[in-house]
């Protein structure tokens, strides 16, 4: 079984978010650039399954600039064979992720697609099901633990009640959650090594697909201050407030 795992360079999730001052965008220049924690996810549990010979093969793939290579080589070090780099300068919405990611897998030969729920810069969680829906395959999404069978996934997913287990035939599109594994670090050999494994560049016209944007982003503001607390002097002062006032009770 091959597994193909989508990944997305992103601003670091320890770094502090900077709008640019005449609102256009975020400030990337300078900035600290890293994988996106849910793709890490998805790349430790593909890793996972060929350590339990449930995968013949990783396949790391990213849609975006060439420092993207960082990234893919970060998956690699971690313990997956191969990289594609499709090579798209500029921002590429979910829709057009999804078009060039189905061209992949069909040249790949995929059975098995894990990629993050959602990145941490957008926070679309779209790529996946639009993946699932273009490629005619069932999915899971919101993964929190996968258990491979033949010719069938058992998936049990994080859904607002709690823990949903579900059945979904191979091959599939699963979405990885939190709390679905932790990460491992990279070790220095095997970041060494990283560096030798095969990363291929494509371009997003060698699957036949625009990468033209359907959506302008006219703003980026920074969330407003929030406004300071006030302290009462009894119980009967909160409830009175939080009825007459805030109108929550």
């Amino acid at each position: 079984m091959k597994v193909l795992v989508p990944v997305k360079r992103v601003v670091d999730p320890n770094v502090k978010i900077r709008v640019k001052a005449g609102g256009e965008g975020v400030e990337l220049a300078n900035v600290k650039m890293s994988m996106n924690p849910f793709c890490e996810i998805a790349v430790e549990e593909a890793i996972r399954l060929k350590e339990k010979g449930k995968a013949s093969e990783v396949v790391v793939v990213s849609v975006g600039p060439a420092q993207a290579q960082e990234t893919l080589r970060t998956g690699l070090a971690m313990g997956a064979d191969r990289a594609i780099l499709v090579n798209v300068e500029g921002a590429v919405e979910p829709l057009a992720v999804a078009k060039v990611l189905k061209g992949v897998v069909e040249a790949e030969a995929a059975d098995l697609v894990i990629l993050g729920k959602q990145a941490i810069d957008d926070d679309c969680n779209q790529t996946g099901q639009m993946l699932a829906a273009l490629l005619g395959w069932s999915q899971a999404t919101f993964a929190s633990k996968i258990e491979l069978g033949d010719g069938k996934a058992v998936v049990e997913r994080e859904v607002d009640g709690g823990l949903q287990s579900i059945e979904v035939t191979l091959p599939t599109v699963v979405t990885a959650d939190l709390r679905l594994n932790e990460p491992r670090f990279a070790s220095l050999p095997n970041i060494m090594k990283a560096k030798k494994k095969p990363l291929e560049e494509k371009s997003a016209a060698d699957y036949g697909v625009s990468v033209a944007p359907r959506l302008k982003v006219l703003a980026t503001e920074e969330p407003g201050t929030r406004k300071a607390g006030i302290k009462v002097a009894s119980p009967a002062e909160l409830i009175d407030k939080l009825r007459n006032e805030a109108r929550v009770i």
